[in-house]
């Protein structure tokens, strides 16, 4: 009789969603990752195949979870909204992000930067953008034939994948949408809306108060021998309208 040995089973490779880190070391480095993630998510919100991360694991080789980085911010085109434990790249179609944005904290160091970046080139990231906030230093690469350039010129740089304008100046970074309007904090973001609901409820209530206004009109206009077309005509209410509301 001849056995047969069965090969043995090849471990299932775990890919960590965690390395037990904070995601920022500080309030002004966590409020610009934030901010960035955001807007660009504000920016998307109408496209359900443009996926918004921050500081989530991204796994470019299948079998290799020791090749792994997690981006301040990244920004997948092409790829379904939607919780992810981590990025694995080939369950996505083999699609890596086009966009990565880092943001740096004193505890940055340079290698590990440097690292960063070669990760970046080596694969796939087509735009990459790096700001020191304490410094107020913004930096940015774009891929060409050879790998990632660095872009000699920030000032007013359109991103050709997102559209975003980055305006750095001596107060800051600013970031703009394609239309013009500025990124917002996420502060900023809740007081417009909290503005534009009362604005909405304003105009609600104006205009319960103008049609309360129109329907106390048409007895007292009845009194005064008004016709019914007239009084149509006088309230810019249509003929029907005045009808039911006299019955009323």
């Amino acid at each position: 009789m001849v056995l047969q040995i069965q090969p043995p089973t090849q471990p299932e490779v775990i890919y960590p969603d965690s390395d037990g880190q904070p995601v920022a070391n500080n309030t002004i480095q966590f409020g610009w990752i934030v901010e960035i993630k955001q807007n660009i998510e504000w920016l998307f919100a109408d496209d359900p195949n443009v996926f918004v991360a921050g500081d989530l694991f991204w796994y470019p080789v299948e079998g290799r979870n020791k090749i792994v980085n997690a981006p301040d911010v990244m920004v997948v085109l092409g790829r379904p909204k939607g919780d992810r434990l981590c990025y694995q790249q080939w369950k996505e179609e083999g699609v890596a992000p086009q966009v990565v944005f880092e943001i740096l904290s004193p505890s940055n160091t340079q290698t590990e930067m440097d690292k960063k970046l070669l990760f970046y080139d080596r694969y796939g990231v087509e735009e990459y953008y790096i700001y020191d906030p304490d410094r107020n230093n913004l930096r940015g690469w774009l891929r060409s034939e050879d790998g990632l350039d660095v872009i000699p010129q920030m000032e007013d740089w359109v991103s050709p994948r997102l559209k975003i304008r980055f305006a750095p100046s001596s107060e800051g970074l600013q970031l703009y949408r394609p239309e013009g309007e500025r990124f917002l904090t996420y502060t900023e973001i809740s007081r417009n809306a909290e503005q534009e609901r009362q604005r909405a409820e304003q105009e609600r209530q104006r205009a319960e108060l103008a049609e309360q206004a129109r329907r106390d009109a048409i007895p007292r206009l009845l009194q005064m021998n008004l016709s019914i077309e007239q009084i149509a005509q006088a309230l810019g209410l249509s003929v029907e309208e005045v009808r039911t509301l006299a019955q009323e």
